[in-house]
């Protein structure tokens, strides 16, 4: 059972507020504990464990068909634990409020069935990671590896690089502002938002106060910028620089160059940063890389990418500018379709049905009436249904818009839905942007 403190900021997790995680659903490992939390009051199951670190571990809970979220708990008798928790709920609690950085809905004590007391925080429950599309897109890459040679590694599209470029790039701006730097930016812990339709920051437990740096380890192999990383041998060596004041806010400017550029090449770079070459001349490996994917991508918003990403590998810290410089590059002027790959691996509310109505259906008004009637009632099966559009024309001509009231009900249904066949038909069924979907937005994706 748990132990539940009041929650500082007086805030009760709303059920339709909490979104989903990376991690299917599957059943709880029995081996597992906890399996329950009381949570402000209320039982919340463990249905798995979506992560495990040094000093604490991370659930997906749920109290209901409609409430779900994460529980991060720290290791107990943990001198690392209990000052991770302490950190991490301080820092948290200063930056609520922004739409790219996970919300903290409250903290509590666990208490397990022999009495020892666990510090833990409950937060939004998030979607897939960078990371793992990052797998995903080497997945693909690997697929095609026959018809290119085994060679050519296959990126994420300039849709979702921009995205995912823009959303984090916000919360750094945001982040700095508050005189906060992250220290851990990776693919793993910048995590898709479902109901909101953005990339969002998550895990600040090296996050620190520019000039008042308290850990001289900061970030992660592979996404540790070069500053980090001489700091880091001399504390090794029990050395300091003199006047150090620890690192700065360009840290993070560093990782997220190379999240982007690992997005756009598919290439994990952890072995390539660490060579003589890179230190030496990332510019030109960048470059290399860039030019290797020329044919495959316009060549315009290629070069916006590359300068951009460029601009955040300078060796020098103050050359890398800052957060905010960065949101004003001409690479987030171009307006980018999604693929629609992107729109199976990024859910949303949103629900799209291909490959199901002829053209002949459309026009005739009794037939076209009987098909939304039809299909209003098959996808209120799977969920609450707000509404639902089938365009006679162009765009979208013939396609079936499905909206839900979450993000969950859209992700069940298009589980259920795919692979269906309807008058022989097999159904496609691919997410949609919420967004695009309210303005009237109908654009064709780019196959």
């Amino acid at each position: 059972m748990a132990h539940c403190s009041s929650d500082p900021s007086g805030k009760v997790p709303r059920p339709d507020s909490l979104v989903l995680m990376a991690g299917s659903p599957g059943s709880v490992d029995q081996a597992m504990k906890p399996v329950l939390f009381e949570i402000f009051g209320e039982f919340w199951n463990v249905q798995t464990r979506l992560g495990q670190g040094v000093s604490a571990s991370v659930y997906r809970v749920s109290s209901g068909r409609a409430s779900t979220a994460a529980v991060k708990e720290f290791q107990a008798d943990t001198q690392s634990g209990d000052y991770g928790y302490q950190k991490e709920r301080s820092v948290l609690e200063d930056i609520q409020g922004h739409k790219n950085i996970v919300t903290l809905y409250g903290v509590f004590t666990n208490r397990s069935q022999v009495g020892v007391a666990t510090h833990c925080l409950l937060l939004e429950l998030l979607d897939v990671s960078v990371s793992e599309l990052l797998v995903r897109a080497s997945t693909q890459s690997r697929a095609c590896s026959p018809q290119c040679g085994g060679s050519q590694k296959q990126g994420h599209s300039m849709w979702l690089v921009q995205h995912c470029a823009r959303d984090v790039l916000e919360a750094l701006a945001f982040l700095h502002r508050e005189g906060y730097v992250h220290a851990d930016l990776k693919p793993r812990n910048v995590l898709w938002s479902a109901d909101d339709e953005c990339f969002k920051l998550i895990d600040f437990g090296l996050s620190f106060k520019e000039g008042n740096q308290d850990v001289k380890y900061i970030q992660t192999d592979g996404y540790r910028a070069p500053e980090a990383e001489h700091q880091y041998s001399l504390a090794q060596a029990g050395m300091e620089m003199d006047g150090d004041s620890g690192c700065s806010a360009a840290v993070d400017l560093w990782s997220l160059a190379i999240v982007l550029l690992e997005m756009y090449s598919g290439i994990k770079l952890k072995d390539t940063v660490r060579t003589p070459e890179w230190k030496d001349n990332s510019a030109a490996i960048v470059d290399q890389i860039f030019a290797s994917n020329s044919v495959v991508v316009p060549a315009i918003p290629v070069y916006h990418l590359r300068d951009l990403i460029k601009s955040m590998l300078h060796n020098n810290p103050k050359h890398r500018g800052t957060a905010e410089k960065a949101l004003l590059s001409p690479f987030f002027s171009i307006p980018f379709a999604p693929h629609i790959e992107d729109l199976v691996l990024l859910p949303s509310p949103v629900l799209r049905l291909l490959n199901l109505i002829d053209d002949g259906h459309l026009h005739n008004e009794e037939e076209y009436e009987d098909i939304l009637e039809d299909m209003t009632e098959e996808c209120q099966k799977y969920g609450s249904v707000v509404s639902l559009l089938i365009p006679k024309e162009n765009p979208g001509k013939g396609q079936v818009f499905v909206e839900y009231a979450n993000a969950g009900d859209s992700k069940e249904a298009q589980r259920l839905l795919t692979g269906r066949t309807f008058d022989g038909k097999f159904v496609v069924a691919t997410f949609y942007p919420r967004s695009a979907y309210k303005r009237g937005y109908l654009y064709q994706t780019v196959q």
